[in-house]
């Protein structure tokens, strides 16, 4: 009994100790956002959380995508590389053209063709008109009956026809024309905007098929920065403001940025709004990057 009450005595003792400890903060605990807004830091601590926000996000630029084959070819050029500069139409590529050309001459002496008809049967119709003028001259000099006349005015309508026939015709020649000569484009990959060559897909001699990649081309600038805030801190922010920003693990080394874009709806599963900013002072930023952005509270 008495091993027993002193067993009993030293668990007493060991759960008071635990229940007072458990009262006192622990030292490697992390406090939560509300913990954190309603706790007071120490005077003497002065951290750059205490008067701002810091926000991560990346450098982007808004012209940026990969080119793709617009038509099954085999690659016979390549015109530039990985790391080329390029200005907007600059070809980038060729495929092999050479069916696609004689396709194309081929349609192009047909509209020819059909252009030397249509003249002349519009010579056609002027000649049948001449005839109809006489027959109606000799009809009134009763030379020739009204029969006649009928049947020459029957040849002027028709001999029209004829002529609204090839007009038809011609439409459809030259727009079998303007179909090889864009397919005949879609064999030369052009750079759609002025930029560089981030990447290449392709090697010559390749075959590829429609929607195949064979560039990757991304401009420079503008340069603009994306990131999410929360809503209580961009509640004071406004179109035209200003920002400072920096590379990410750089030192002493920073941008600035005005906001062009605030998003007028917050995210209900984060709280946070979108913010879109363009680097006015770029420093050494470049496209894919990740940039610390710094938000005063007194904004």
């Amino acid at each position: 009994m008495k091993a027993l009450g002193g067993g009993f005595f030293v668990v007493a003792v060991l759960a008071a100790t635990v229940g007072c400890n458990s009262s006192a903060p622990q030292p490697n605990a992390t406090l939560t956002d509300a913990a954190v807004a309603q706790t007071p830091a120490p005077k003497t601590v002065s951290t750059i959380n205490n008067d701002a926000f810091v926000a991560m996000g990346p450098i982007m630029v808004e012209q940026q995508l990969d080119v793709t084959a617009f038509r099954d070819g085999v690659i016979t050029e390549l015109d530039a590389d990985v790391d080329s500069a390029v200005k907007k139409g600059q070809l980038l590529a060729r495929f092999d053209d050479r069916q696609l050309l004689a396709e194309r001459e081929a349609a192009d002496h047909k509209v020819r063709s059909i252009e030397a008809d249509v003249k002349n049967w519009e010579a056609e119709v002027k000649v049948r008109q001449v005839d109809l003028h006489r027959s109606e001259e000799l009809l009134k000099a009763g030379v020739v009956t009204q029969q006649q006349v009928d049947h020459d005015r029957y040849n002027v309508e028709a001999t029209q026809h004829e002529v609204d026939r090839e007009r038809e015709n011609l439409l459809n020649a030259r727009a079998n024309l303007q179909a090889a000569e864009l397919e005949l484009e879609k064999t030369r990959i052009a750079a759609p905007f002025a930029g560089i060559v981030a990447r290449r897909y392709v090697r010559l001699g390749q075959r590829v098929v429609s929607g195949d990649k064979l560039f990757w081309v991304t401009a420079t600038e503008p340069l603009q920065v994306r990131f999410a805030l929360p809503e209580q801190y961009g509640r004071g922010l406004k179109l035209g403001d200003s920002l400072v920003l920096s590379p990410e693990g750089s030192q002493g080394e920073s941008g600035t940025a005005k906001i062009i874009h605030l998003s007028p709806v917050v995210d209900p599963a984060s709280g946070t709004i979108e913010v879109i900013a363009s680097v006015v002072k770029p420093a050494s930023f470049r496209p894919g990057m990740t940039a610390s952005i710094r938000i005063p509270k007194s904004q």
